[in-house]
């Protein structure tokens, strides 16, 4: 019989595409992977993967193979997520991805009171502003604003999420403020790169749309850079609530054009479809949900943003 514990370090090497990616996702060494494979290959008596030294692939009868071994491992995560059910307490480690500035501002200062709260949980926290497959990288819970195309996820809604212009006060008394959208290619706009198109603007009023193609002097990957140099004084800049709700309320950065608005988007927290949702999951989808969820969120509130 096939040593069950082989089946997923199998998995992780077609996965990966590779005997030290999978090391890297199992924790273990390059050799330990090896080694377990080849002796899965003796015992089916077959090989499993063609080997180069650039790349490892499937062969035939590793692809029927893969098959049968992902649900293998589906079904033993259904039983392990049902035996800890039966256990009352949630535990395990339990892996969250959240973009890097909402993950920073609202998620890290919740960590420490959910630990407390479910001591037997491990918690992996990643912050990345790049899109990740959840099932592929193993994450149990991410946290994602959008649409949610994804059919073998579910969703939970936990906020509304809006964006502003801003500028800080320095910027405006020596620039004068905008007050209409097409102004603003007048201006030292700076942008987010991960937006679909940073460059273009899109403001709603009174039913209307008007699209306005930007310019400026910066453009960065990260949400909390661009708040810095608005802040500061650099320009113009789109932002998310989420990190702008502060810096307003501070008086460090204005609210330009208040009387348009943006398009707005839903705040998730996404999940991988199971038969039984693990305790562990869904305690920190619940403790979510009472901290962050609401249509008006807590940082719009604060801040004294309207709807």
């Amino acid at each position: 019989m096939t040593e069950i514990s082989a089946i997923p370090i199998f998995v992780a090497v077609a996965e990966t595409g590779g005997f030290a990616a999978a090391a890297r996702q199992l924790g273990i060494t390059k050799g330990a992977v090896s080694k377990r494979v080849s002796g899965l290959e003796a015992r089916l008596g077959t090989q499993l993967f063609h080997r180069s030294t650039r790349s490892v692939s499937l062969t035939e009868a590793g692809e029927i193979y893969l098959a049968y071994a992902v649900q293998a491992l589906g079904y033993a995560r259904e039983g392990e997520d049902a035996v800890a059910t039966l256990q009352g307490q949630p535990t395990g480690q339990l892996r969250v991805s959240a973009p890097m500035s909402f993950g920073r501002i609202h998620v890290a200062p919740l960590v420490t009171d959910f630990l407390e709260q479910f001591p037997k949980i491990n918690l992996d926290l990643t912050m990345d502003d790049r899109m990740v497959d959840l099932i592929e990288a193993g994450f149990d819970v991410a946290i994602r604003a959008g649409s949610m195309p994804d059919s073998a996820l579910i969703a939970r809604r936990l906020a509304t999420v809006r964006s502003v212009v801003v500028a800080a006060p320095s910027y405006l008394a020596k620039n004068g403020a905008p007050t209409d959208p097409a102004q603003l290619v007048d201006y030292n706009c700076l942008h987010y790169a991960y937006s679909r198109d940073p460059m273009e603007w899109l403001f709603l009023s009174d039913g209307d749309q008007m699209r306005v193609r930007t310019k400026g002097s910066l453009r960065v990957n990260n949400s909390e850079a661009l708040c810095v140099a608005l802040v500061d004084g650099l320009g113009i800049g789109r932002l998310p609530t989420f990190v702008a709700g502060s810096h307003i309320k501070a008086g460090r950065l204005h609210q330009v054009l208040p009387g348009f608005s943006m398009p707005e988007q839903a705040l998730f927290a996404v999940f991988p479809e199971r038969r039984h949702m693990p305790a562990k999951t869904r305690v920190f989808l619940d403790f979510l949900v009472k901290r962050i969820g609401s249509e008006q969120p807590y940082w719009d509130i604060e801040a004294g943003l309207s709807s």
